[in-house]
């Protein structure tokens, strides 16, 4: 994946139809170009008011044996294989109607989707990209899954599963992401599943449109019905396959060399998850410091927001805060051990808070009107912030009547927790 200089959409439509693996569900697809900036959109095309539901890590509902995102009726299951097919020919802007709850399974791999989008023909459009680059090594563990990140020019998976089957065992896979690569490597790769969890895995209301025609199904000696394989590996590349799509819900192309050993969907958005607070994030910014500073009143030294990065809707906001050793607090709070201020951390992701609530009078003229702030519940400080830390901010809107709102807000460093809180707030006028 070369560095690029436009954002990506495609030119035309392309469909594909279907049944859904997990709910039965025939379900037609159809990929639509998206406007410079809308990033990955699903909509609903079944339900009233065609409800849309963006492909991000706020809107993850479900992750056992699929990534399901949005929520209650409008739930879309199983979007991994659509997603690394978007991911794979770096497409950033996208509307996809769903005539159903679940993209079609097809025959379970990410071939058809990424040949539907070839088929829709991906061009440039204006706008800046947003890479994901991270700086340094991490790691992240979630159950038996566990990653490690290293910087990287590109996108480069290694991956390693380790299943009792005797044409599995353990497998290992590396492989460096790029369209071409993609569609030769991992597209072809397809979903599996045993035989002995099918009983289990229908109580629980799943894979009611599975057949031997959308999976490799394996009894204990192996593939079922005289079954072939594409390659002896296809399961590592389909799980490599499977990372790619739910990384593809930070929003933006990663560049790193990831690690991964026993792969699953709740650890890959574990892994997108810390990738989105850890890893660089450039391209524009959805506010610089001069619209921050059109919306709200506060001005040196009181002005704590440096920038924000991201605005879902009226729902969830990502702004920062970068802490330098000239900051005025540091003159007298612990001069010799320079630690930001507990209430300054708070007040900084207030006033990230603020430009959500605000978000929501954005017809009227916000310069009249001020954020006051109510209350203030469960408020924790996880570690110190020092001088040279910059603070990530992620505030989701809980709940809004009037011109009140209830907010819940964290605070990150490297990744790492460093402040949460719940607050109450009101828009006033001046």
């Amino acid at each position: 994946m070369t560095t690029p200089s436009k954002r990506r959409s495609v030119a035309q439509e392309a469909a594909v139809t279907g049944t859904g693996l997990h709910t039965g569900a025939e379900t037609r697809a159809t990929f639509r170009p998206g406007p410079s900036g809308t990033g990955v959109v699903f909509r609903r095309t079944d339900l009233e008011g065609a409800p849309h539901v963006p492909a991000r890590l706020s809107e993850v509902e479900a992750l056992e044996r699929r990534t399901a995102i949005g929520h209650g009726s409008v739930t879309i299951h199983t979007v991994e294989h659509l997603l690394a097919a978007v991911a794979a020919h770096e497409i950033d802007d996208l509307l996809v109607d769903l005539s159903g709850p679940e993209p079609p399974i097809l025959d379970g791999s990410v071939a058809p989707y990424f040949a539907a989008l070839t088929e829709a023909k991906p061009v440039e459009i204006e706008g800046e990209p947003t890479l994901l680059t991270v700086q340094a090594p991490f790691t992240v563990t979630e159950g038996d899954a566990s990653y490690l990140v290293a910087p990287s020019k590109r996108l480069q998976l290694t991956v390693t599963i380790e299943f009792p089957h005797p044409l599995i065992g353990r497998q290992v896979g590396s492989y460096e992401i790029s369209p071409e690569s993609f569609a030769r490597e991992l597209a072809p790769a397809r979903t599996f599943g045993f035989t002995s969890e099918v009983a289990a895995l229908q109580a629980k209301g799943l894979i009611k449109g599975a057949s031997t025609a959308s999976a490799i199904v394996l009894d204990e000696r192996g593939v079922v019905n005289g079954g072939r394989l594409r390659w002896p590996d296809e399961f590592v590349r389909h799980k490599a396959a499977d990372i790619l799509g739910d990384l593809a819900l930070t929003g933006g192309r990663v560049r790193a060399h990831i690690v991964a050993t026993k792969p699953s969907h709740s650890g890959n958005v574990a892994l997108a998850r810390a990738l989105a607070r850890a890893a660089k994030r450039s391209g524009v910014p959805a506010m610089d410091i001069g619209r921050i500073m059109d919306v709200l009143p506060h001005r040196y030294p009181f002005l704590l927001v440096d920038r924000i990065l991201e605005v879902e809707g009226e729902k969830r906001i990502v702004g920062i805060k970068n802490v330098t050793i000239n900051e005025p607090f540091f003159q007298g709070h612990f001069p010799g051990h320079p630690i930001m201020p507990g209430v300054l951390i708070i007040e900084a992701m207030a006033q990230v808070g603020g430009m959500l609530l605000l978000s929501h009078f954005e017809a009227q003229n916000v310069e009249d009107k001020v954020v006051y702030f109510m209350s203030l519940d469960n408020v924790k400080f996880r570690r110190p912030v020092l001088p040279g830390d910059q603070i990530r901010f992620e505030l989701e809107m809980i709940a809004f009547r009037g011109k009140t709102c209830k907010m819940k807000g964290q605070g990150f460093v490297d990744g790492q927790v460093v402040a949460e809180a719940e607050m109450m707030a009101v828009v006033v006028d001046k």
